[in-house]
């Protein structure tokens, strides 16, 4: 392990302190994906006079392959632990061992090299569009199997580079603005609204679910959230149009799970692989969102996700996020704003203000969005 010491977000380790001083070695089996684990040895000693918790965990066998000729086992590595207990029984948890955000190296001359040559071209859109803090840790998602076929489909559709793709090309939004998510930064997500498909008609897509560019109708789906908004802050003036850049530059995360279609028709990129891509772009918020938001007074989590809001709107976006841990983020569910369903739950939901007041509550004030605030927003 290096010497510097990294910190990791440990979820809920539950202890029973019986009221007289005693140590005892208790025996917690992994989960059966992992099998490389051999049982954990937790060590707890607890005092009555201060109701002070020491843990001590020793993880052996990790996931290192064993030396040539030698036993099948692998070879032991160390995690410390320590929790100390408070007044109403919570624990404050440090653990070494995973790397923080910005301490991720990374070199796109370097990784353009590693990519195979016939490869280059396909993932060049990639490479000079995607967000870097994005790119270093989806490079290798990138380079699977199923994203290179979606990319060669993508080709034959036209879609090629940022600025080489076919004149007539009708798929939507343009290949520069694919990628317009990930213009937030990895580390500055506090809040991830999960779309489907982008919108499928003229200019209307810029790469920012349910957003469209100064010039265009709003779309209804987005009268219905201006309209939830203002019940919510009744100060919030909707604005004349649909631009919600000035979200995504105060942290918000605007993610289809398709990321492109052909005109006119929609959900035709769909099975393509967007979906499984996409998802990957939600265990990496899972696991860095909110990585670089104000630590308050605990600068030892600078760097690692402590939790993010998702609003998933309609059963499709309510299934990305059934997976995700409801201890460590706020999933906000409800129905679909668009005018088919908005009435059956999406208007009334409280769902902004409930983010905002969690957002406050875990990283101060400045970890509110600026719902109100789109005048800013790009053309």
């Amino acid at each position: 392990m290096a010497d510097e010491q990294r910190v990791i977000y440990l979820e809920d380790i539950e202890t029973t302190v019986s009221p007289t001083s005693k140590a005892e070695n208790i025996p917690v089996t992994p989960s059966a994906s992992q099998d490389a684990v051999k049982p954990v040895k937790v060590t707890v000693k607890t005092t009555e006079a201060t109701g002070a918790v020491k843990r001590q965990r020793t993880l052996m066998d990790m996931l290192s392959g064993p030396p040539s000729g030698k036993s099948a086992e692998p070879a032991a590595k160390k995690l410390k632990l320590t929790a100390s207990s408070t007044s109403s029984g919570s624990a404050k948890i440090a653990v070494v061992g995973v790397q923080r955000l910005n301490a991720i190296p990374f070199s796109l001359s370097q990784y353009i090299e590693s990519i195979p040559e016939d490869h280059r071209q396909l993932l060049k859109l990639e490479c000079e569009s995607m967000g870097k803090s994005w790119l270093k840790l989806l490079k290798e998602e990138i380079k699977k199997p199923y994203f290179i076929s979606l990319k060669k489909f993508l080709w034959e559709e036209g879609v090629h580079g940022p600025d080489d793709s076919a004149k007539s090309l009708k798929v939507y939004p343009s290949p520069k603005n694919i990628y317009a998510w990930s213009n937030t930064p990895l580390g500055k997500v506090k809040l991830v609204i999960i779309g489907q498909d982008p919108y499928h008609g003229p200019n209307q897509a810029h790469g920012l679910c349910f957003s469209v560019p100064k010039g265009v109708a709003v779309p209804p789906s987005l009268r219905n959230i201006y309209a939830e908004i203002r019940a919510e802050f009744p100060e919030f003036e909707p604005p004349k149009h649909g631009n919600l850049s000035a979200w995504a530059e105060n942290g918000v995360l605007m993610l289809n799970t398709c990321l492109t279609v052909r005109a006119n028709q929609a959900g035709s990129h769909s099975g393509k692989g967007w979906e499984e891509f996409t998802d990957k772009v939600v265990d990496v918020v899972d696991k860095y969102g909110g990585a670089n938001l104000s630590s308050g007074a605990d600068p030892d989590m600078n760097g690692i996700g402590r939790g993010v809001v998702f609003l998933a709107w309609g059963s499709w976006a309510s299934k990305r996020v059934a997976k995700l841990n409801k201890m460590k983020h706020l999933i906000l569910t409800s129905a679909h704003p668009s005018p088919f369903s908005a009435h059956k739950g999406f208007l009334g939901n409280g769902h902004f203000k409930a983010a905002n007041d969690w957002l406050e509550k875990k990283y101060g004030p400045d970890g509110k969005v600026s719902w109100c605030d789109l005048n800013t927003a790009a053309n």
